[in-house]
């Protein structure tokens, strides 16, 4: 291969690789300025998924005392906090949410604790995701287990990163 087209190559190659690092390292899910029924009645189809998702936005705002604001295209979150993991990758993500997703929502209320983990023995019929959980419908599970667990996941988040006390 004649040098200069190597030398290309080297470039090429190396731009490809900073690039999928800057993109790596690109939160996705940030707070929006959609709003928020706005996004139910356009998003949300199924009138039993509208009307638990308007329950879960009253309860979480009762337990969170947030009010909610959409985070990427399809997450309606309460409050904000600010990670950091050990790799150096950082950002802001809701304390609370959920995602009316067609087959199910997704409940970000979830902390690994041990605390959690019992809870999650009481609440109900769900599946479990790595961080979220699954679930068809709330009449599918317990109200008052999901509200200790959305608690518990606010005392963690306060407890172990800074900023919890954003509003957005």
């Amino acid at each position: 291969m004649p040098a200069f087209l190597f030398s290309v190559y080297i470039d090429l190659f190396i731009n490809l690789r900073n690039k999928r690092k800057l993109m790596a390292t690109t939160n996705k899910t940030t707070a929006t300025g959609v709003d928020v029924t706005a996004f139910i009645n356009s998003y949300v189809d199924n009138e039993q998924k509208r009307a638990d998702s308007y329950t879960l936005i009253k309860l979480m705002r009762e337990w969170s005392g947030f009010d909610p604001h959409m985070w990427g295209p399809t997450i309606i979150g309460f409050g904000s906090y600010h990670y950091k993991y050990a790799s150096g990758h950082e950002g802001d993500a809701p304390i609370l949410g959920f995602s009316p997703r067609k087959a199910e929502f997704s409940l970000y209320v979830y902390s690994k604790t041990e605390e959690s983990d019992q809870l999650l023995k009481q609440l109900g019929k769900f599946k479990m995701g790595k961080m979220c959980i699954y679930v068809k419908k709330l009449a599918d599970i317990n109200i008052d287990t999901l509200e200790k667990l959305c608690k518990a996941s606010i005392t963690y988040v306060n407890e172990h990163h800074e900023c919890a006390c954003r509003t957005y």
